[in-house]
């Protein structure tokens, strides 16, 4: 563990608590006007709910199972979606985790790219400004029963930002199966984990134990925004939630679109850093 890993766990303060607002939309395969405007209209619900920030679910665009229409709706990464949901930040002073979208990296521009061609599944989270703070490309892609690894490039960067007093970093679904990516994030001070996920039936079990685990052995919030919807080959289980740093399910839903919001306190997470120092008896 870190100096500031150790610093962070040792002399956090309480800060303002953070409205986190979960997304779960209808996710229809290949209808990617339609389902951008399903996340329009959740963001600005969102923050008629007061959210301070609102995520939305893995490639909520295109349907995660629509695999052979990645390459047809890519886009670059200051494309048309991101940018109507950066501007949305802004209309509506809401922070927005961009769930993912499939990314064109050779058209991309704006920001760094892990490769100069072929596509990723890539996140971006916008403040209340609309100005970009952290960008997240799945590191881990699917290879069961999904041609993910053979269609995408992995992501090669984790970082994190500040919105409000609560310290955010992101993964993405299957992300969830490998807890040494959690651990970096916890070195870098992380408070609140958005995961943003296209889970699906039948592996309910694996997806609330694993969202549960990374909370617990990390003692960090861990918010899990999946989609809803059927697709050729694969149903959505929806179950959006947020697990406290105890492991304690404050907020969840069923498998039916929903907007699922709770309070994220980060005095909350040093309280419990300090009262149970797991991680500081870290060997590894």
């Amino acid at each position: 563990m870190t100096a500031d890993a150790n610093a962070a766990v040792a002399d956090a303060e309480s800060g303002d608590s953070l409205r986190l607002a979960l997304a779960q939309i209808h996710v229809e395969a290949g209808e990617v006007d339609a389902n951008v405007d399903r996340a329009l209209e959740a963001v600005s619900r969102a923050a008629d709910r007061g959210a301070d920030i609102v995520a939305l679910p893995e490639l909520f665009t295109v349907g995660y199972f629509a695999f052979d229409l990645y390459a047809r709706t890519a886009e670059p990464f200051a494309g048309e979606t991101f940018t109507r949901l950066r501007e949305a930040a802004a209309d509506h002073g809401i922070a927005v985790l961009a769930g993912s979208i499939v990314e064109d990296l050779a058209a991309t521009e704006t920001v760094d790219t892990p490769a100069d061609e072929g596509l990723a599944n890539t996140a971006a989270l916008f403040d209340a400004d609309g100005e970009l703070q952290l960008v997240y490309r799945k590191h881990h892609l699917f290879g069961y029963e999904s041609a993910e690894s053979q269609l995408l490039v992995p992501g090669d960067r984790l970082e994190t930002a500040t919105i409000g007093d609560v310290t955010v970093g992101v993964t993405t679904c299957y992300d969830l199966r490998f807890p040494e990516l959690y651990r970096r994030l916890v070195d870098d001070g992380v408070e609140l984990i958005l995961v943003p996920s296209a889970w699906p039936y039948p592996r309910i079990e694996h997806w609330k134990t694993l969202s549960r685990a990374r909370a617990i052995e990390n003692q960090a919030y861990v918010a899990t925004i999946n989609g809803a919807g059927e697709f050729d080959d694969a149903t959505l289980l929806g179950r959006s939630s947020v697990y406290d740093p105890w492991g304690v399910s404050l907020a969840s839903s069923g498998d039916e679109p929903a907007l699922v919001t709770t309070e994220i306190d980060p005095g909350t997470v040093a309280e419990v850093r300090e009262e149970f120092p797991a991680l500081r008896d870290r060997r590894l």
